[in-house]
């Protein structure tokens, strides 16, 4: 039908110009998209030839006035003597094969184009996962995830033994996926990158899965930068890390007690200016995603495996931390120091009577706890608690309350060639009543050195441990082995002060990493805890300990544990 109308519209122009036309001679033009015959020249239109009436043709019994090519010009001589000898018809076949020429020249010009559009996206596989992006660099995303198979085999497990209807004490050996996440991240007109990234392994208040970051940030320069949504608080250099990068298996005691366990991502504002040798961060945030009311706060006076159960019901906290490599000669020999700094408020939830919600239940009336595991990433049970902050009713003159706490880090991380050394201390002030400069710390240090000659990698925005590429990647054939690395390190932390009976322990870590490719690393760690004091924590449910965590942690005092932990890393 298409053909039927084109091959319709072509004889019908030409006979009413044949007609209407008094001119001996016309030249007529078909434009390419619509099809349409004119009789001038313009955008888009291609010359048929020139065309004369027929006074031939006007003599015959049927007169129609038939248009055929002059013999004016030597150009069209033999055209017009080829036209004179052949039926319209023949003319018209031909014209109509010359406009679906052009139309399909047109169709290929846009089929062109369709493809130098699809060609300007590009995707590959690198150290940020699948990633795809437009040539022209406003927008890209990237896909990428890791998972975490762990494994805690305890040879020296030997607490006190439990009494009364108290669980066992002893930590338990086991295997389990430490982490499973997977997330999104790209950017946006070039100025702005998101992320997004779920983690299937734990979540606000449960074992469960949960949102670790989601966030949108604008780039103002290639140095300052702004966020919105949740995100790591900027506090410690070994939180500051990436969990992937870390030298051991398990942040030492009190990054987890401090930053970590309390959740160390929140919901809020933050600004970042980071060059090559300078960084700083800070931040205005409040609750993690999840729960948002007493409700469904996460005191949890036992601990179990997720980070989140000593977090408390948190209000908005301002924070902040500075960082910097003041000497420095390349990216292999460098010296790193940071403070950090930052004030919370604690929400306490009381009933019209005065009594508080949730008092000696698991959860549920707010306030803040603090507890500590010994390193160990199967069985994180903590042996060391502090207990519900808050306790007892508004009319109780030995009441406590925790309405806020204060931390203060101070950080250094020496690296040259392929020694590195790395030490942070930590302390933690309680605010409130019935308080009067109770304070927690602790403090760790280590070094390492790769065999194989590789050496810490930073990463400027971070301030922060970066991503390891082996020298060498392993291969079957063995012309590479990865890179190798052994590290040792002490771990201390005190959570007796005044009030505060959570115990003190410290202990030690050997580490041996195995990084066969960039996205892949095998850890084998063994902890010893040099000493476990928690004697003045009391045995009963009261001053804050619930659901026998005091007997538990009372139970640890002199105890003895080692463990052998192994762990692998694939991510991309």
């Amino acid at each position: 039908m298409m053909k039927l109308f084109r091959l319709t519209l072509a004889t019908t122009a030409l006979i009413n110009l044949g007609v209407l036309s008094s001119a001996y001679a016309l030249d007529l033009y078909v434009d390419t998209k619509t099809k349409q015959i004119f009789a001038e020249p313009g955008p888009g239109r291609v010359h048929m030839g020139t065309y004369e009436k027929s006074e031939k043709s006007a003599k015959t019994k049927n007169p129609k006035s038939v248009l055929v090519a002059p013999a004016q010009t030597p150009i069209h001589e033999e055209r017009t003597a080829e036209t004179e000898n052949k039926p319209a018809g023949d003319r018209l076949v031909r014209l109509r094969e010359k406009a679906e020429k052009e139309q399909l020249k047109n169709q290929v010009s846009v089929l062109e184009e369709r493809v130098k559009e699809v060609e300007k996206i590009h995707g590959n596989f690198d150290d940020r996962g699948l990633h795809w992006s437009t040539k022209d660099g406003n927008f890209s995303v990237s896909m990428n995830g890791r998972i975490q198979p762990a494994s805690q085999y305890n040879f020296i497990n030997d607490p006190d033994p439990a009494f009364g209807a108290s669980t066992a004490n002893e930590l338990n050996s086991g295997m389990n996926i430490r982490r499973a996440r997977l997330g999104i991240e790209g950017t946006f007109y070039k100025i702005w990158d998101y992320k997004f990234e779920y983690d299937f392994s734990r979540g606000n208040g449960t074992v469960g899965s949960g949102i670790t970051d989601a966030f949108v940030r604008l780039n103002h320069t290639d140095a300052l930068s702004y966020k919105l949504g949740s995100f790591k608080e900027p506090f410690s250099l070994e939180e500051a890390a990436s969990n992937r990068y870390l030298t051991f298996i398990e942040r030492h005691m009190s990054v987890n007690s401090f930053v970590d366990n309390p959740n160390t991502y929140k919901t809020g504002i933050g600004a970042n200016y980071a060059v090559k040798r300078f960084q700083t961060g800070i931040a205005f945030q409040t609750e993690p995603i999840g729960g948002w009311s007493s409700a469904s706060t996460s005191v949890n006076a036992n601990g179990n495996q997720n980070r989140n159960n000593g977090s408390g019901d948190t209000g908005w906290q301002g924070i902040g931390r500075v960082s910097g490599r003041p000497w420095m000669i390349d990216d292999t020999k460098f010296f790193h120091v940071g403070v950090s700094a930052g004030h919370t408020d604690v929400n306490t939830q009381y009933r019209a009577d005065g009594t508080m919600v949730g008092e000696g239940q698991i959860g549920g009336g707010g306030g803040m706890s603090f507890f500590a595991f010994p390193g160990t990433n199967v069985d994180r049970t903590n042996i060391l608690n502090t207990g519900n902050l808050s306790t007892g009713a508004l009319s109780d003159p030995n009441r406590r309350q925790v309405t806020s706490y204060d931390r203060y880090g101070a950080e250094s991380w020496f690296v040259y060639g392929p020694f590195s050394a790395q030490a942070e201390y930590l302390r933690t002030n309680i605010n409130g009543v019935g308080y009067d400069n109770e304070h927690l710390t602790g403090y760790y240090g280590f070094v390492s050195y790769f065999l194989t000659g590789e050496s810490k990698a930073y990463h400027v925005r971070n301030g922060a441990a970066n991503r390891i590429k082996p020298n060498r990647p392993f291969h079957w054939n063995g012309t590479g082995w990865g890179a190798w690395e052994v590290a040792f390190g002490y771990d201390y932390i005190d959570m007796n002060s005044g009030v505060i009976k959570g115990g003190r322990a410290n202990m030690v870590r050997f580490g041996l990493n195995w990084y066969p490719h960039s996205n892949v690393k095998f850890q084998a760690n063994v902890i010893h805890m040099l000493d476990i004091n928690t004697a003045a924590t009391p045995t009963t449910n009261t001053n804050g300990y619930s659901g026998g965590a005091g007997a538990r942690t009372h139970g640890w005092n002199n105890g003895d544990l080692s463990a052998f932990l192994t762990q692998w890393t694939i991510d991309f």
